[in-house]
């Protein structure tokens, strides 16, 4: 398939990291959208109506005809394997499993780490931000290795590991977490914000050191 049949409805909250990548890859695509904001805060995400879409309950969400799918990682796999043209899923074993292992740790110690403690920040959420920003710490330091010896974290090109991993990164330190030790991940934050169709997350306030 190489276009929809209509504009793929995207279900998000402008401030969510998620919704964030699935929107910049439907702009990498040159996808025609149709974005629908859910209010978090006013509970909208535990409607009825939002339950029968995502029984979940969370955001993004997309509506591509008659597919209805939410998970953002789920997202970005369907829409490079349904959209991209070959351009966005690598066809080895050994290249699927690399981009599988950055995805799991978008989900994994990036969403407890840096995107939880910016969570408690940004949305005054009871509980200590200590061992968020510990792990996002642990991989801050793991993901500057890695990247000291490449532009991308899975080579020379922009990929679907950078789009996972980018925005609860780059926006770490509204949880409290310092880039500044980083060097190599912030050279990488830059090179992803000059790269073209880049969507970016909105900036919300950084905490007092």
């Amino acid at each position: 398939m190489t276009q929809p049949v209509r504009p793929i409805r995207l279900h998000r909250f402008a401030l969510s990291g998620h919704c964030q990548r699935v929107e910049w890859l439907l702009r990498l695509l040159e996808l025609p959208v149709e974005t629908v904001d859910v209010d978090l805060r006013g509970g909208a995400q535990r409607s009825a109506s939002f339950l029968a879409l995502n029984p979940f309950g969370q955001v993004p969400v997309i509506e591509d005809g008659a597919t209805v799918l939410g998970d953002s990682n789920a997202i970005l796999i369907y829409l490079a394997a349904e959209y991209g043209r070959g351009r966005w899923l690598p066809t080895s074993g050994r290249e699927l499993a690399e981009l599988q292992r950055w995805l799991s740790v978008a989900a994994g110690p990036l969403a407890s780490g840096a995107a939880a403690a910016r969570a408690l920040h940004l949305f005054a959420r009871a509980g200590d931000p200590t061992p968020a920003r510990q792990r996002a710490h642990a991989l801050l330091g793991t993901m500057d290795t890695h990247l000291a010896s490449r532009p991308f974290l899975l080579g020379t090109e922009l990929g679907l590991a950078d789009i996972a991993n980018y925005a609860y990164t780059a926006h770490a330190p509204e949880g409290g977490v310092r880039l500044d030790e980083y060097p190599n991940v912030r050279a990488w934050i830059a090179r992803i914000q000059s790269t073209p169709r880049f969507v970016p997350l909105p900036s919300s306030p950084v905490p007092a050191s």
